[in-house]
């Protein structure tokens, strides 16, 4: 499930690209037959839950904005910032920790949301520093194209981080991958 969220008062994010190879590298995979990708755009924090409760994914992926104190920001009604603190996050993956497999939070500053999410959810990957479009879109493709080859999660973050650097960008090292206890 893709979850993306670019309110109106922050800066413009790529995120139908990213969304875009995401969607190409499923469709090309070798095991593109085990994945529906679903998706919602322009996310509010009370679109969360309904999204998770009917779709039931195994792996979440959020790419938008993070703040540096670790808040991710929705959208409110208005379409403007709406910041989630790390703990509210947490409590909902844990109501969904039997469905959920993997979170990937592509926002920057995430890392401090990835450690609280990763008390319930297996595997969760943050950002522990600003991350560039061209670093997040890179890290997705790597990554999806891990899990569409049927890699573990573990070896898909691993396959992220290479991307950035094949792609000859610097930030292969903001990437972060949390395993729960």
């Amino acid at each position: 499930m893709f979850l993306a969220s670019d309110p109106t008062d922050a800066a413009r994010l790529r995120l139908g690209q990213e969304l875009h190879e995401i969607q190409e590298t499923l469709q090309q995979a070798k095991h593109r037959e085990r994945f529906v990708l679903q998706q919602q755009l322009s996310i509010r924090p009370g679109d969360i839950s309904q999204a998770l409760l009917e779709s039931e994914p195994t792996i979440v992926h959020f790419s938008g904005h993070g703040t540096s104190n670790g808040e991710l920001c929705f959208e409110n009604e208005s379409g403007k910032i709406q910041p989630v603190k790390p703990e509210a996050l947490a409590a909902l993956f844990d109501l969904v920790s039997e469905q959920v497999k993997c979170v990937v939070l592509n926002a920057c500053f995430s890392e401090t949301q990835a450690k609280a999410i990763a008390e319930h959810i297996q595997y969760v990957v943050g950002m522990n520093q600003a991350i560039g479009d061209k670093a997040a879109i890179a890290f997705s493709i790597g990554f999806y194209t891990a899990i569409g080859a049927n890699r573990s999660i573990r070896e898909a973050y691993q396959f992220g981080c290479t991307q950035i650097q094949l792609e000859d960008i610097p930030e292969h090292l903001v990437p972060v991958l949390f395993e729960k206890d």
